[in-house]
């Protein structure tokens, strides 16, 4: 007999998952690619098995051709995106240092607050949502700020706005700052050259065009963000995103650090190949001619754009609300009668549009054809 009762108002019967089979057309997490939900359920191995590390160094090698750089601490970091996010900022952020955000949306409020929490001075500069930052704007205020760090949104998901980097690399040698870019909703959609532009740290999500479930981020730091975490005069304040540490586990030291989530790195593999098989060329072409025809649609229906098209992102489409009409009641009825997922606006842009995402496997045109049809029968 065990000496001690047992407690069973939380034993309950339930029955087997069954998840609607929804199509996720929102900000993400996109529909992840059948053969990525495939690798997911592949045996485990352990975190420091041959096999694994065979399988860490492929991750790594089809992140940098994702991205386009040879930076050698290129990884995919334990946890969502937003878990990237802090790792960039936890690592390169000591207190003292000027940190200047460009702040056109809600993930720029965000890279402010998590900066702020590892003592950065913070400066910012705005531009009203769905527009974004021009290089003279920029030049202005890194001349004012002389920041240690300027951060930017490339793909803000809370607007559909694409921020241009050409140039900006330059300008922050010239001021000797690094510059930092959050590519959360661009990585594998959208044109993106972190060597060729100069970006000195990025982040990024699995689960938007790399149709992979969310729950694991890639990182990367180039050349003179590394110098910079190698000279810190205090420890990174996040332990387990302390890339001091977690850089010799994805190192050829291969320390242990934490136990890697496996089969999240499994998934994470496959959809990389996707996108090397593919071809990053072939892949930007495909989601921008799939974001053409949904705004063409759009158009068709009356519905107007929120971000000017030269900057708007194939990935992600805000749609401005036409007058009269309840959002939430639009987005409820999209799920509850067609199965489809778009989201509400975020910040600022609350109920004044939808966000729609057209990314990774689901950046196809019957996907987009579909949605403009119950859009259409909705509206109606």
């Amino acid at each position: 007999m065990i000496p001690y009762p047992i407690r069973n108002q939380f034993r309950h019967t339930i029955g087997q998952l069954d998840m609607p089979p929804r199509l996720l057309l929102g900000p993400g997490p996109s529909n992840a690619h059948p053969r990525v939900l495939q690798a997911l359920g592949m045996r485990q191995v352990g975190h420091l098995d041959p096999a694994f590390i065979k399988l860490m160094n492929e991750v790594q090698d089809l992140l940098r051709y994702a991205w386009q750089t040879e930076n050698k601490l290129t990884i995919p970091v334990s946890g969502t995106g937003s878990a990237a996010m802090e790792a960039t900022l936890a690592n390169l952020v000591e207190p003292g240092d000027v940190v200047l955000v460009g702040v056109n949306g809600f993930f720029g409020l965000r890279l402010v607050d998590m900066a702020g929490r590892y003592g950065a001075d913070m400066r910012q500069i705005e531009k009203p949502w769905g527009e974004v930052f021009e290089l003279d704007e920029l030049k202005t205020a890194v001349a004012q700020h002389r920041p240690t760090i300027l951060a930017l949104v490339h793909a803000e998901t809370s607007t559909g706005a694409c921020q241009p980097l050409d140039g900006v690399g330059d300008l922050c040698r010239e001021h000797d700052c690094l510059l930092l870019v959050d590519t959360v909703t661009s990585l594998g959609g959208v044109p993106l050259l972190l060597d060729e532009w100069q970006v000195d740290a990025a982040y990024s999500g699995s689960q938007k065009c790399l149709s992979c479930p969310p729950g694991i981020s890639p990182f990367t730091l180039g050349p003179r963000a590394v110098e910079k975490l190698s000279r810190r005069k205090t420890k990174v304040a996040n332990w387990y995103l302390d890339m001091s540490l977690v850089g010799q586990y994805w190192g050829s030291e291969r320390t242990y650090h934490h136990t890697a989530p496996i089969n999240m790195n499994y998934a994470l593999r496959e959809a990389l190949r996707l996108v090397a098989e593919e071809g990053l060329a072939a892949r930007w072409q495909r989601h921008r001619e799939t974001a053409v025809y949904f705004w063409q649609g759009l158009a068709e229906l009356g519905l107007d754009c929120h971000v000017a098209e030269p900057y708007r992102l194939p990935s992600l489409t805000t749609v401005r609300v036409p007058d009269g009409v309840d959002p939430k009641a639009v987005t409820g009825r999209l799920l509850s009668e067609y199965n489809i997922e778009i989201a509400n606006g975020l910040g600022q842009l609350a109920g004044k549009v939808w966000r729609v995402g057209l990314m990774g496997f689901n950046s196809r045109k019957e996907n987009a054809a579909l949605l403009l049809a119950a859009l259409r029968e909705v509206l109606a």
